[in-house]
């Protein structure tokens, strides 16, 4: 699976799990840490880690499992990095106030 089909499998599974504002953000040649950032928001923190829940489980029957994780706990803004694509799942709140969208805004929303 190339780089560009997982960020849409990513996609979908944060949709099927009620994810709100999903964002895709190409930041390739912008920043060493990854090629794609993904942004998307949960109602609370129940769903923002249900949603993270959620990757993590149907990454791992593609036998994808990520190279860090962060935010579990609080479940306010949990990030997964799987290597080329680094996912943000936001409580409402914290994607507000952070606004990381912001410092990428020249990053392509790839297709």
């Amino acid at each position: 699976m190339n780089t560009n089909e997982l960020k849409d499998q990513i996609v979908e599974w944060i949709d099927a799990k009620g994810g709100e504002d999903i964002e895709a953000i190409d930041v390739k040649g912008k920043t060493l840490l990854a090629d794609i950032f993904i942004i998307a928001s949960g109602n609370n923190e129940r769903q923002v880690k249900a949603i993270s829940d959620h990757i993590q489980a149907e990454a791992s029957k593609l036998e994808l499992r990520p190279k860090g994780i962060e935010g579990e706990r609080t479940a306010r803004w949990i990030l997964l990095d799987y290597y080329d694509i680094i996912v943000h799942i936001f409580h409402k709140e914290e994607r507000a106030f952070y606004n990381i969208e912001r410092l990428w805004k020249e990053g392509a929303r790839p297709e």
